[in-house]
């Protein structure tokens, strides 16, 4: 058994460099990709304390919602005018969608951006939660909010890769299940990024 990732391991892991990443890194000529420019979105991956090791907090989305419904994500969400930057996008997003205050989060670093089919530059943020932490899951579009320990998410062993039919072509991407959790796409390609870096 490895033993539990710790903070300092995942600050010099973000000080490594590193190439941004993409849905296309395992999809070279993929062509079905929405056309138009990169909107830019910050998410946070967040990570709290635990006697048994640190875990990484993770929504399941409303099957209701229009966009990449029931699926596993970190939370966060497009920056708006509003926001100072994709941290700050990150943070108001996680607050709004999993109740987290900003106040407990120290934002350790930022991993390279990535890039989806659906035209978006995702900017993740690492944030350590330095308090109790009680979620709240926020209505119509969070269905469930759930933890999987840093061990399960670092450890490259527990990656796959995996194709199904998007737009009439073959899309291969990376998933990283947990129990009843299927954690694939942009969500396991960015902890895949982060696990490459750790390497248990």
């Amino acid at each position: 058994m490895e033993p539990p990732i710790d903070r300092t391991t995942l600050e010099a892991a973000l000080h490594m460099s590193g190439a941004p990443s993409s849905d296309f890194d395992l999809n070279p000529d993929f062509s079905g990709a929405v056309t138009g420019d990169l909107r830019a979105a910050g998410v946070l991956i967040p990570i709290m304390d635990h006697p048994k090791g640190p875990r990484l907090v993770l929504t399941k989305r409303s099957s209701a919602l229009k966009h990449h419904p029931g699926q596993i994500a970190f939370p966060g969400g497009r920056v708006d005018p509003t926001d100072l930057d994709p941290i700050d996008a990150a943070l108001r997003e996680s607050e709004e969608e999993i109740g987290l205050p900003r106040q407990i989060v120290d934002v350790i670093g930022t991993l390279p951006t990535h890039e989806t089919v659906t035209r978006f530059q995702i900017y993740p943020v690492l944030g350590w939660i330095k308090d109790d932490f009680v979620p709240i899951a926020e209505p119509g579009e969070v269905s469930e909010i759930f933890t999987v320990p840093m061990n399960h998410v670092l450890n490259v062993d527990n990656f796959n890769v995996q194709s199904r039919l998007w737009r009439g072509q073959k899309r291969s991407f990376f998933t990283v299940p947990y129990g009843p959790y299927y954690i694939w796409g942009a969500t396991a390609r960015i902890l895949r990024g982060l696990a490459d870096r750790v390497q248990l």
